[in-house]
């Protein structure tokens, strides 16, 4: 019998569309960059992100987070223009400092 010995490193290739109307904010968030590197490594982001944030909800606790820093091609134009999850009480940290009467 032979064995077959798969890579330890198997890479993965995928054939990705989306419309907008299955995913608008998905769609809008990949759109704003050109073809290539740079959408791909924007989908490559969200794709951890989420893997990462279902671990931790998984978990019940905190996952800790690997930060990986690359200068090849970065640019201002690649930070999302909003923040991933909504925190409006995070906002009024800065607000106007409460006062007791």
């Amino acid at each position: 019998m032979s064995e077959k010995k798969t890579p330890e490193h198997e890479t993965i290739r995928l054939l990705f569309e989306l419309d907008r109307a299955d995913d608008p904010q998905l769609y809008d968030d990949l759109i704003r960059f050109k073809k290539g590197t740079k959408r791909i490594n924007r989908l490559r982001l969200l794709a951890r992100e989420g893997v990462i944030g279902q671990l931790s909800l998984a978990g019940g606790g905190m996952v800790p987070r690997l930060v990986q820093v690359s200068t090849v091609n970065s640019t201002a134009a690649e930070l999302p223009a909003a923040p991933a999850i909504a925190m409006p009480f995070a906002s009024e940290v800065f607000g106007e400092p409460i006062t007791d009467r």
